[in-house]
């Protein structure tokens, strides 16, 4: 076993640089995010994906690739797939005698949709998306809008099993979020911290539903940037109640669990104060988070955020304020994929991908 690697970090360009090599080599870092900014073509995606791996062949490489409005790779063959919404309007079509439509016919759409999204992914040396979203669409959030794929925990539950059946079946692992569920506040917590003053009762009893449900086929979830003010007075991925207590005890969850975005306003806020990001990362890790996010900082004055978290959380480490996980690393390494993955032009070719494509809505 390996020290427990905690941080996913991003890089500022297409290619690596020599400080992207160094941080990427620290024992620290388990990841990689990928964004938009790091896209120029396939040909390039996979060459840069591939010099990660030559180094680190255990680095999770990631992005956020839902579908709709957050889908990082767009051109040179990417398929432009749907919005979650679109199953759901889908799915509410069942007994109004509509072809092509219905419950049964929205879940194999979704099951085409994680194998697409994740088969083309991997072909290009990617490892992992953190999706599906399952927060339920209460139409206040403009944040969540049309990634959530509807109101009812029921449906969404299914639609969301079964797009994580189509990332399987391309060797993908899944990842819900945001735990317990950010789609009932205003707020975006991009730049805001929402507060969602609701029972603990009535969460479980809505929004949290769709991870009791699936709690043997999750193997990642992400809280959300969000204060339930009646369970916790601390954001649910700073809350050992939210991440300790009912995410893993209560509900039983055993897989990978990563914060969102640190680096986002609200995700560094606690008891009315902003912390440092090395202080975020421990507050995170501390609650029982095995994986921390920090994006969009290697391009703000070279990334001298990243290489002071590296610093601050090594000498936590040294200091005894932080100590590596076993258990965290194994959940961490669980998220790679076990089976190699297609070239691009055999998935072009492929029945099952060419059969996917003809499901998507």
């Amino acid at each position: 076993m390996t020290q427990h690697a905690p941080l996913i970090l991003d890089i500022a360009g297409t290619q690596l640089t020599d400080v992207d090599r160094r941080r990427l080599a620290h024992p620290l870092v388990g990841g990689l995010i990928l964004f938009g900014r790091n896209w120029q073509s396939r040909a390039q995606l996979t060459a840069l994906c591939a010099e990660v791996k030559d180094m680190r062949p255990d680095l999770l490489i990631a992005v956020d690739h839902e579908g709709g409005r957050v889908q990082r790779f767009r051109t040179d063959g990417f398929t432009h797939l749907p919005s979650m919404r679109a199953f759901g309007e889908m799915w509410l079509q069942d007994g109004q005698g509509m072809p092509g439509s219905g419950a049964l016919k929205a879940c194999e759409a979704a099951t085409s949709a994680g194998f697409v999204l994740a088969s083309e992914l991997r072909a290009c040396g990617v490892d992992f998306s953190f999706t599906p979203v399952l927060d339920l669409d209460h139409g206040e959030s403009g944040v969540i809008g049309d990634r959530a794929f509807a109101r009812d925990p029921r449906s969404v539950s299914l639609l969301a099993r079964s797009l994580m059946q189509g990332l399987l079946q391309a060797g993908m692992a899944n990842c819900g979020k945001h735990f317990p569920g950010h789609g009932a506040v205003k707020a975006d917590s991009h730049v805001a911290l929402p507060v969602d003053k609701r029972s603990l009762k009535a969460i479980l009893a809505d929004d949290a539903l769709p991870y009791s449900w699936l709690t043997s086929v999750l193997t990642a979830v992400m809280p959300a940037h969000v204060i339930y003010s009646k369970v916790d007075a601390r954001p649910a991925g700073f809350s050992a109640r939210w991440v300790q207590d009912i995410l893993r005890g209560q509900l039983g969850f055993a897989g990978a669990v990563c914060t969102d975005d640190l680096s986002m306003a609200a995700a560094r806020q606690i008891g009315g104060r902003e912390l440092s990001y090395t202080e975020a990362v421990l507050a995170a890790l501390q609650a029982g988070c095995d994986l921390t996010l920090l994006c969009n900082r290697s391009a703000v004055n070279g990334g001298a955020e990243l290489d002071q978290v590296l610093d601050g959380l090594t000498e936590a480490q040294i200091k005894g304020r932080w100590l590596p996980d076993e258990a965290s690393e194994a959940r961490r390494q669980a998220l790679l994929p076990r089976s190699p993955a297609r070239a691009w032009d055999d998935l072009m070719r492929s029945h099952d991908y060419l059969q996917a494509l003809d499901r998507l809505p």
